[in-house]
């Protein structure tokens, strides 16, 4: 098959890419709560734990970079990544946007994750499998945050239809959940108790088909850092930012919608859609225009992050939901 690529509307020039190290601040919201002081609850790492935390990185190196695929390309420059490496939200260890250094207690090796739910046959896989089951490709994607700040990133991985096609969900799967790790002793953020972990996430299985949602297993040519959600991640660029959870654990089919861990907290500033949509503000801001992290230049948010081409079909039926469209 011959493939045909043509320059869609949402394309950015690489020269405007977000640089890394703006890409890795939700303390702003925390702080409008009056919250902010109390994210955090740690205790001290063991020294078994701080040896643990040594290991090796689940990621294989020898698999990046991968190819770039070529369709997926920006009209912004992209975000350096020492600058996206050290701008993160990752609220397991903690509510600062410098996370980074919380976040190397993160173990990754080894990492399993559990598939289960409406499938065929439910069953368990190791990273490093799955790593190398299906082929990885480097993709330019725009990531813009709810809190109206914006990035683009290097990814490499898979499609999400692809781990589809690997569970094989019965036909009345209409959901799939996604689960990250629940170890307050690894991450320091989960001792507080203003959340109830573990994350959680889900798409419907229309969007889990779209060529757009992506699994990440890297950034920057290298297996992900451990702020970026190591060792694998989602990518919804036509989303806000927290639909894309990190360090998944388990993926469940499921004919439920799920209740996200943010829309658990607040319905009301957080739902289960949450399509970039600069005519909707968010209760307390508005979401009409982006801070470009690297560049500091202020920009018009476009509808569906710029990718309406490739999803606004998907939401004909929505109108009744308008905050998250």
């Amino acid at each position: 098959m011959i493939a045909i690529h043509r320059k869609p509307g949402w394309a950015l020039s690489e020269a405007l890419a977000t640089p890394e190290d703006v890409f890795l601040n939700r303390r702003a919201i925390l702080k409008a709560w009056g919250l902010g002081a109390l994210v955090v609850a740690t205790s001290p790492l063991s020294g078994t734990a701080h040896a643990e935390a040594e290991r090796k990185p689940a990621g294989n190196p020898a698999l990046y970079p991968a190819k770039r695929n070529e369709a997926y390309k920006l009209d912004r420059s992209l975000t350096p990544e020492e600058i996206n490496s050290k701008y993160n939200n990752f609220y397991e260890f903690g509510g600062d946007k410098d996370i980074w250094t919380e976040a190397q207690t993160l173990i990754t090796n080894p990492w399993d994750i559990e598939i289960d739910g409406m499938v065929d046959e439910p069953f368990t896989i190791a990273f490093a499998d799955l790593e190398t089951k299906i082929p990885l490709e480097e993709r330019l994607y725009r990531h813009r945050c709810v809190e109206a700040w914006s990035m683009t990133v290097p990814w490499t991985g898979f499609s999400l239809a692809k781990l589809v096609e690997l569970a094989k969900p019965t036909a009345s799967a209409k959901y799939i959940r996604f689960e990250t790790f629940n170890d307050p002793s690894m991450a320091s953020g989960q001792n507080g108790f203003l959340y109830t972990w573990p994350y959680v996430e889900g798409v419907t299985m229309a969007e889990a088909a779209n060529d757009l949602a992506f699994i990440v297993t890297g950034a920057y040519g290298k297996p992900l850092l451990n702020q970026f959600g190591a060792p694998i991640r989602l990518a919804l660029p036509w989303k806000y930012g927290f639909k894309s959870v990190k360090s998944i654990r388990k993926i469940t089919f499921t004919d439920e919608r799920p209740v996200s861990f943010w829309e658990g907290l607040a319905s009301n500033e957080y739902g289960f859609w949450a399509n970039v949509n600069p005519e909707v503000a968010h209760p307390r801001w508005s979401q009409a225009q982006e801070r470009v992290l690297h560049t500091g230049e202020t920009v018009p948010t476009l509808l569906f992050n710029g990718y309406g081409e490739q999803v606004a079909s998907m939401y004909k039926e929505l109108e009744s939901e308008p905050l998250y469209r």
